[in-house]
């Protein structure tokens, strides 16, 4: 009765307007075909935090989020089963849907709070029902509050994070205004709405489905098909069960402000990106810690290319598996000119993830994802400086190590240093190994930002 309930329902939404039903976004298919963990596993979850100091209301936050559900169609989307792959439904109206807590003393320790942000990210969604998000309000007193939220990955991106926290801010001082405004005039106005976005999500996906039709499709599986051949996984695994599911484990390490700043110098005086620079001698690294020369590792990319979706929420990023195969009797200057110019071609060939696996024949399953098992990426996506009246904010992004792949390496910069995140699949890689690799990747970096003339055997075994 329930699920003929939930038919006749749907069939009304879908006659009415009240919902429309879309194709998975390319993006979004990486998440059901390509990846080693279930789509609706919490490994999928990302997250973060905003520490509040000063006077805001639970009403008042609320009344902001729901702005945001209001402008960004993602924030109603839910996934329904189809008959090839599922299709995900876009509501026409959400209600925001805010958590609050009034925290102990016990509770607003710091391992405590831990704790329970953690629980924020890891309870799962309802991906049938939805909504795909969650933000719980924490209250250590009135004047100090944190605000924890988890989007599921289906739904958004590091991208869209920072356009959340944008949105939710202006959303907060429009409130103010609007008050202000009804207590100069005795007039409430009720319509005040964030501005619609230049492109949603779902028109962005139809334009990318019209893009990449068979022709154009093939024409980049043949360069994919070249630059691949041959190359092989770190890791092979024949037993799922072995690798189990959930959050990776996760070690956070930094690199100091003097080696930033020698780590990019190095690459402008090589012409070359801060990313190809860090890529280059994370593939000496690598080379030493699994003893292959030849490596695949995935790294992240916006797709945002067009100013139209940089302030719409979803999940757009790709990403761009990158080969590393080391020649030991070349340079550091040499492998970083090698690999920056490599890194520029695969970015200009990418395509969808998902459509590359398949027409490479790489299917993932319950022990691997497709054609690599190591990302890598330098985060670089934009966070925004809020200032807020009456209160003050500190945004904290998480990374929460997405199941997916068997270890990442995730650099930020975070003012002049550079913190560096390693995530590592627990039942696999030890904190020791991992803690290895991190020592063999900051001795390479040192090496070669004082002499990126010395050839690549003398910067593999220099941590020896």
């Amino acid at each position: 009765m329930a699920e003929e309930d939930n038919r006749a329902r749907l069939k009304r939404w879908l006659e009415s307007g009240e919902a429309r039903l879309h194709p998975l976004s390319f993006p979004q298919r990486e998440l059901w075909e390509n990846s080693p963990v279930p789509a609706g596993d919490p490994a999928n979850h990302i997250c973060a935090s905003i520490e509040i100091k000063g006077g805001i209301t639970r009403e008042e936050c609320e009344a902001a989020l729901q702005k945001v559900i209001d402008r960004h169609e993602v924030m109603r989307l839910s996934v329904l089963p189809g008959k090839d792959r599922p299709v995900h439904m876009i509501r026409s109206t959400g209600t925001a849907s805010l958590g609050f807590r009034q925290l102990s003393a016990a509770e607003a320790q710091p391992a405590a709070l831990e704790s329970l942000m953690q629980d924020v990210s890891a309870r799962p969604f309802d991906l049938l029902q939805g909504p795909l998000y969650r933000v719980e309000m924490m209250q250590r007193s009135t004047s100090d509050h944190i605000l924890a939220f988890s989007i599921h990955h289906a739904i958004a991106d590091g991208w869209s994070l920072g356009v959340f926290v944008q949105d939710l801010s202006t959303a907060y001082v429009m409130g103010l205004n609007g008050l202000r405004r009804a207590v100069a005039t005795g007039v409430m106005k009720l319509n005040d709405s964030l501005p619609p976005v230049p492109q949603t999500h779902s028109a962005w996906a139809a334009a990318e489905r019209a893009f990449w039709q068979p022709p154009e499709l093939e024409r980049r599986a043949g360069f994919w098909k070249s630059q691949l051949d041959g190359s092989r996984r770190l890791w092979h695994h024949h037993d799922g069960s072995a690798r189990g599911t959930g959050p990776l484990a996760r070690c956070v390490c930094s690199l100091p402000a003097n080696l930033t700043r020698s780590i990019k110098d190095l690459a402008l005086k090589n012409g070359a990106t801060l990313f190809s620079t860090l890529l280059a001698a994370f593939q000496v690294a690598l080379e030493k810690w699994t003893g292959q020369d030849d490596t695949v590792v995935g790294t992240p990319v916006a797709n945002r290319n067009k100013e139209v979706v940089r302030q719409t929420m979803g999940y757009f990023a790709g990403i761009v598996p990158l080969r590393g195969q080391l020649d030991r009797r070349m340079t550091f200057s040499q492998h970083l000119a090698s690999v920056h110019n490599r890194a520029v071609d695969c970015f200009a060939h990418a395509m969808p993830f998902a459509e590359l696996a398949r027409t490479l024949g790489e299917a993932s399953g319950p022990s691997q994802h497709s054609i690599f098992d190591v990302r890598f990426a330098l985060q670089n996506h934009p966070v925004p400086d809020v200032v807020l009246p009456r209160i003050s904010t500190r945004l904290r992004m998480r990374s929460t190590g997405t199941a997916r792949f068997d270890l990442a390496c995730e650099i930020t910069e975070t003012g002049a240093e550079m913190e560096v995140v390693w995530l590592h699949r627990e039942a696999m890689i030890s904190r020791k190994e991992v803690m290895d690799l991190d020592g063999l990747f900051r001795s390479v970096l040192v090496r070669i930002s004082q002499n990126p003339e010395s050839r690549l055997d003398a910067a593999i075994v220099s941590h020896s």
